[in-house]
């Protein structure tokens, strides 16, 4: 057994592999996305692939026509991606961003937004789009921090049966009207 005699500092612990790996994934966060893009792309495609649709088709473009494409350019986006960010690329942040990153998140907010979207598409059915998007954009309002419990509550009906209107009755796109269907 040897004793060290000398007084000079011992040398620095030699880093873990997996201390390693954490900072070359932060460095590399962006993969992230990548492998968000590619799954996604991989869900439409497979999903385009085995679409069951009538074997009649009028014109060259069929319903599969769109799903493969926007598939195929989900994973090619993944891919140059992928390639740009191990080259060294990173996203940089934009000039006008006002996020104090050493501040904490701010927990209430998001799930009280949450509770929020979630009470809403739980009544769309029963109170219709009406009520529940009124519920849901006040909510929002009052979650984000606004307290004009005068002006909130109307503009939030208003804008939900606005919506409403302009969807169900304009566009042909049936919402749950809820009690409201017969008066609309």
């Amino acid at each position: 057994m040897t004793t060290r005699t000398d007084s000079s500092p011992a040398p620095d612990p030699v880093p873990a592999p997996a201390t390693e790996r954490r900072s070359w994934l932060r460095d590399r966060s962006e993969l992230g996305v990548c492998v968000l893009l590619l799954a996604l792309g991989a869900l439409v495609l497979t999903d385009a692939l085995t679409m069951d649709v009538d074997i009649t088709q009028r014109g060259p473009v069929g319903p599969k026509t769109v799903p493969i494409v926007v598939g195929i350019g989900l994973l090619v986006i993944a891919a140059l991606l992928a390639v740009d960010v191990l080259r060294g690329g990173r996203g940089e942040a934009e000039g006008g961003e006002d996020i104090d990153l050493s501040e904490p998140a701010d927990w209430r907010t998001v799930l009280l937004l949450s509770g929020i979207f979630l009470g809403a598409a739980v009544l769309i059915e029963p109170a219709g789009f009406p009520v529940a998007g009124a519920l849901l954009f006040w909510g929002a309002a009052f979650a984000l921090g606004s307290r004009r419990l005068d002006r909130d509550p109307l503009i939030a009906a208003v804008l939900s049966l606005f919506t409403y209107v302009v969807f169900d009755k304009l566009l042909g796109v049936p919402l749950p009207g809820g009690p409201l269907m017969g008066v609309l």
